[in-house]
């Protein structure tokens, strides 16, 4: 009984220990991967995610800006045409 109890007990620590080296492995194979990809991203000269929405935010108003410049510009056009008119 108490064979078959010391077995049990280090059956459970071989697999605890197991568990724990895994478990390392994994940190350490997530911590790889994530150094890879950042190493391969600076190579292609990406751009962050924030600073990619900044400027599509400023784009989007730049657009807006321009197409109520060209409004006004055009309801001038109108008035000068007018006026020649006249």
């Amino acid at each position: 009984m108490i064979v078959k109890e010391k077995i049990l007990d280090d059956v459970a620590r071989v697999a605890g220990g197991t568990v724990s080296v895994l478990s390392g492995f994994s940190h350490q194979a997530k911590e790889d991967i994530r150094t890879r990809i950042e190493e391969i991203a600076d190579r292609l000269d990406l751009v962050p995610r924030e600073d990619f929405e900044r400027l599509e935010a400023m784009l989007g108003k730049a657009r807006e800006e321009q197409q109520d410049l060209t409004k006004r510009i055009e309801a001038l056009e109108e008035q000068i045409k007018t006026k020649k008119r006249k």
